[in-house]
């Protein structure tokens, strides 16, 4: 049982660590080298040309369906890979954890699980939407689009993985690979946040702390749904990489279509 505390603390302490690794020194020169990089500079370049061609919508569906491909690509094998861990590494696991909960944890943790549901979600991002609709006045459909968006593109691709892979789920609960609340938290937030930083002047660290914050509800969406049991640890796992690698194509799309993204120099400013 103190095992599981002792993780529930780390599934807070490291997304803190980790967030905070752009706003030090090392890691902010890292930042600054990777952004004033040739590799970025190159897609920059092939942004602007994308955009010269198509036009910003054009080249935004483009940069979105190119990495939802590649996303697809990547995680397809990785999934038969977990799948193929599931006897030696999810079930004895999912029978630890069974053995060791304790029922007042067991009543946070299936609170806090919620939060990576789709229908609470949907009311968030409807929300959202809105508000960051009127906030744009003339180009209030990029919000709207963009916002409403994310939700539509998060469910339909964690489904064709999901359908690929075809795992299943454990018997305690209904969670497939990989796991959607993480990777909609991700998703959700990260857009929300993404458009708090196109909307207000919000500095680097407020940027980092924006984005701690959405790495922290998802790594902890992770942990409660291993506690409740409606994943397996794989499930978990994917979910904490899937959630991520899809936002980042997704910002970069949505930087690409408010004009933020596309010049020489800045193809990773939302994101750096």
């Amino acid at each position: 049982m103190v095992t599981l505390y002792v993780i529930a603390a780390l599934a807070v302490l490291l997304p803190l660590a980790i967030g905070a690794l752009p706003a030090t020194g090392p890691g902010r020169r890292l930042a600054r080298r990777l952004s004033d990089s040739a590799a970025v500079r190159r897609i920059g370049e092939a942004l602007t040309g994308l955009v010269d061609t198509l036009g910003r919508p054009g080249a935004a569906l483009v940069v979105l369906f190119a990495w939802i491909s590649a996303v697809v690509a990547v995680f397809w094998p990785i999934g038969e890979l977990m799948h193929s861990l599931e006897n030696a590494v999810d079930r004895p696991v999912l029978t630890w954890i069974a053995t060791r909960r304790n029922a007042s944890f067991e009543e946070f943790n299936w609170f806090y699980t919620a939060l990576g549901d789709r229908y609470p979600l949907k009311w968030v991002t409807v929300v959202g939407a809105v508000v960051f609709a009127v906030l744009w006045r003339r180009r209030f459909w990029i919000p709207l689009v963009a916002i409403l968006g994310q939700f539509a593109v998060e469910q339909y691709v964690q489904a064709v993985i999901a359908g690929m892979v075809d795992r299943g789920h454990p018997p305690t609960g209904l969670g497939t690979y990989p796991s959607g609340g993480i990777a909609r938290i991700c998703m959700v937030f990260g857009t929300l946040a993404l458009f708090a930083v196109l909307t207000w002047r919000i500095g680097r660290r407020g940027q980092v702390a924006l984005g701690t914050l959405v790495l922290l509800l998802a790594t902890y969406e992770g942990y409660s749904r291993l506690y409740t049991q409606k994943h397996w640890l794989t499930d978990v796992i994917s979910g904490l990489a899937f959630g991520p690698v899809l936002f980042l194509g997704f910002a970069v799309a949505v930087g690409v279509l408010a004009g933020r993204v596309g010049a020489p120099h800045r193809a990773m400013e939302l994101v750096a």
